[in-house]
């Protein structure tokens, strides 16, 4: 297996925590080749503003698996608008999930803010999150929320098929991510099994398929050369574009975020999954609020902020996700989610991630 690793950080120390502690359990998107202009940064927090705004204002502790990078611009915002100060803990989704569990009742969390649906999943099983309010889940359509209310989508990442387009034609492009098997594709493939999104589509896939196929397809992958990035999908993008691989699998917004930075012609478009493939899942980044926590007022006014068309802008802005709240539009040049042909099952049964981090260490990819 060729390996171009960067480094396990965070995330494998969070996939042995989850081991430990039970839950280690077509269409072409050209216009991502053309790049994305800059944003105008963010102004520097205001340390003397407390504007009151519609969201209230209060105090809380944050869990997050997104990156400081993403949310902490974001958390600046809110805190401008509202005065307010949220008191964050950054690290792998998997890893802070694993803290929940090994904190009880105990945890100063309010809120976890998970990069995916399988940790949040879980920790709704376990019971670990409240019920939240019908105003709040209302804003978000039901197959991006936790059936039984105990979490919510924020923003959806597609999984897809980055390509360069200087090296693949379109006709080219597999239907399914099963077809990559095929001998044509060896050596030319990226991923990054560390990742919470890669685990999350490799559990999603053995629901589709099971769990034997599943072993067989990675077994496959990896005799075939496929190329490791450890974690990151933005090396996986940025080795596309600099032709050192032909193709990775990878969540559709690294194709922009990566493009904005390269400049104009940057070669490498996104590639759908057709027929409700695993390859075309689409996640979410979502929250839950811990059961009994306190300050969950507080966090609830956040998680409406993020559902605001300012919050859900903000995350489309910077790193073209997917708006979940209902009535707001994808960004321009994504591929509308009413198009993309998503595998048909709860999100919320993403949560046995064990099962997928066993079939990851076992052939060898953890």
């Amino acid at each position: 297996m060729n390996e171009r690793r960067l480094g396990r950080r965070s995330l494998v120390a969070g996939s042995a925590a989850l081991v430990a502690t039970g839950l280690a359990g077509s269409i072409t998107v050209a216009q991502s080749s053309t790049p994305v202009a800059d944003p105008e940064p963010d102004p520097e927090p205001d340390p003397t503003a407390n504007a009151q705004s519609e969201f209230g204002t209060g105090d809380f502790t944050l869990y997050s698996g997104r990156s400081e990078a993403l949310v902490g611009p974001l958390i600046e915002m809110y805190g401008r608008e509202t005065g307010s100060t949220i008191d964050v803990r950054y690290g792998g989704t998997g890893e802070l999930a694993a803290t929940i569990q090994e904190e009880g009742e105990n945890s100063p969390a309010t809120a976890f803010f998970a990069q995916d649906a399988g940790a949040l999943g879980l920790l709704a099983e376990e019971g670990r999150f409240q019920h939240l309010s019908e105003e709040i889940l209302s804003l978000v359509d039901p197959r991006y929320r936790d059936p039984n209310g105990f979490w919510v989508g924020v923003t959806g990442r597609a999984r897809v098929l980055a390509y360069n387009i200087d090296a693949v034609m379109a006709a080219d492009l597999p239907e399914s991510v099963r077809d990559l098997t095929d001998p044509v594709w060896t050596g030319r493939i990226g991923w990054a099994p560390e990742n919470a999104s890669f685990q999350s589509f490799i559990t999603a896939f053995r629901l589709l398929d099971g769990d034997e196929i599943v072993r067989s397809w990675l077994e496959t992958m990896i005799a075939n050369g496929t190329v490791n990035f450890g974690d990151s999908n933005t090396a996986i993008v940025e080795a596309i574009g600099s032709a050192e691989i032909d193709a990775g699998l990878v969540n559709h917004y690294y194709v922009y975020v990566v493009g904005r930075e390269a400049g104009p012609g940057f070669p490498v478009a996104n590639h759908f999954f057709a027929s409700g493939d695993p390859g075309s899942l689409v996640n979410v980044a979502g929250i839950g609020l811990l059961d009994g926590a306190e300050q969950s007022t507080a966090a609830l006014a956040f998680v409406e902020y993020m559902l605001s068309p300012a919050g859900q802008e903000y995350f489309t802005t910077e790193t073209f996700e997917y708006p979940l709240a209902l009535g707001l539009d994808a960004p321009q040049g994504l591929v509308p989610l009413s198009e993309i042909d998503q595998p048909d099952f709860d999100l919320g049964d993403l949560a046995d991630l064990r099962g997928t981090l066993d079939l990851l260490i076992d052939v060898g990819l953890l």
